[in-house]
């Protein structure tokens, strides 16, 4: 400011005339967004930055300092006629300031006391210009966008307190010679607010970011999750399955086996129910298999009128099953009378699998409100409940058949009997449901 050039609205201006000729035409790869057209080549701001910010962290701050070197020394070099000329030690104040930007990530707060104090330096050096307290403003501008809140706020009070306590002492606006000493303490502000800005919008979409990824850390934890239990569920249908055939199955082989040589018929019948007891096994396992390649099951499930089949292959196998039915009149859901079914076959396999006994009673007591299941065998005295088939097929026996009942909101215990033998009691809750009748 202050500075007067040559006026030329007395230039002698001679219009030309151009000579009129067709237009001439660009070739097509002058076209703009074409590959190789002037718009391609243009360097915009944005580019430039993206440019910069791509570059390494010391590679970016030495272009920051020749840019910012070569705008202050133009301003050092011409100062305004009636103000100290440059010298020795406006040149120092300026090597000391761009010394200082180099390190401005580093040590972003001395960077900053020492690019303001050469700036104060010059001022009262009686040096004025418009462009020396650029490197102050790139260094503040770090202080924020590298720092917190709290920082950039202690920072702006003591430069904006730096700043007009100069001014008071020079006696005049350092950055505006004509204006007031106020508006010394005012400009420091506006590199702090920018890089306030510039830090918490960076800081949101990292968050944004960190949101996003752990958004997706969590589907996959869960589509994990789904997986596992679907593994679970499959697992525990199979066991349900092939548990008690294939137990059932094992007995009969073995009083085949023992009848071979003195009782043909008997070992003849118990290999008939064998074959039998292997294709309904394969049957079942087909049609739980087949929930794995349709997206709805289309396969039955298993109701309480299949107790019987059920009850004639234990038999078959030499345990004798009395099996007893109370229908309340009320109706139950499919789901109410697959969960039955599952659990009288599962206590019926640990009855052939672990028990040893040879009679079982099983009933099933419909009210209005639940459908009660029992089942008690006449083993051996147990001190503790058995854990033995939970431990078997990985897990799937009493597990699985606990699981099932709290799905349903019902209730099952199971232990040893006094006198001998096991009981497992259920209670699945069917009030307001409709389906089948027990």
């Amino acid at each position: 400011m202050g500075r007067e050039f040559p006026s030329r609205r007395h230039a002698d201006v001679t219009p030309v005339v151009m000579p009129t000729s067709p237009p001439a035409v660009l070739p097509s790869s002058y076209a703009p967004g074409a590959p190789g057209s002037y718009g391609e080549g243009v360097m915009t701001f944005a580019r430039l930055a993206a440019r910069v910010r791509a570059l390494p962290p010391l590679a970016a701050d030495l272009a920051v300092v020749a840019v910012v070197g070569l705008f202050t020394a133009s301003d050092v070099a011409v100062n305004d006629p009636g103000y100290r000329q440059d010298d020795a030690l406006t040149w120092a104040l300026l090597a000391v300031s761009l010394a200082a930007l180099v390190f401005r990530r580093r040590r972003p707060v001395p960077v900053a006391c020492v690019t303001g104090a050469a700036c104060a330096g010059w001022a009262l050096h009686g040096h004025i210009g418009e462009l020396l307290n650029l490197p102050v403003i790139v260094a503040l501008y770090t202080v924020a966008v590298l720092g917190d809140r709290r920082r950039t706020l202690w920072t702006g009070l003591v430069a904006a307190t730096a700043s007009g306590v100069v001014a008071l002492i020079v006696g005049r606006d350092v950055v505006n010679p004509q204006g007031l000493p106020v508006l010394e303490m005012v400009w420091p502000l506006v590199p702090l607010l920018l890089g306030e800005v510039v830090r918490t919008r960076r800081e949101l979409l990292a968050e944004y970011a960190a949101r996003a990824e752990r958004a997706e850390e969590e589907r996959e934890r869960e589509a994990a999750l789904r997986v596992r239990r679907e593994r679970v569920r499959v697992a525990r249908e199979i066991h349900d399955i092939l548990a008690h055939t294939v137990s059932a199955m094992t007995v009969q082989a073995g009083v085949a086996l023992d009848a071979l040589d003195t009782a043909p018929e008997v070992s003849r019948r118990a290999m008939t129910q064998v074959r039998a007891s292997g294709k309904e096994a394969v049957r079942e396992l087909r049609a739980t298999l087949s929930v794995l390649r349709e997206t709805e099951s289309t396969a039955p499930a298993p109701r309480l009128d299949q107790l019987a089949e059920l009850v004639e292959g234990v038999e078959a196998g030499g345990v004798r099953v009395a099996l007893r039915r109370t229908p309340s009149g009320a109706a139950y859901p499919a789901v109410v009378e697959a969960t039955a079914y599952r659990i009288v076959q599962e206590a019926l396999t640990n009855v052939v699998k672990h028990s040893g006994a040879g009679r079982v009673a099983a009933s099933l007591t419909g009210t209005d409100s639940a459908l009660h299941i029992e089942i008690v065998d006449d083993g051996p005295l147990r001190s503790e409940p058995s854990t033995a088939d939970a431990d078997a097929a990985g897990g799937f026996g009493l597990i699985g058949m606990r699981e099932r009942v709290l799905a349903l909101g019902g209730t099952l215990a199971y232990g040893p009997v006094p006198g001998g033998g096991f009981r497992v009691h259920a209670v699945l809750p069917t009030e307001g449901t409709t389906g089948g009748t027990p």
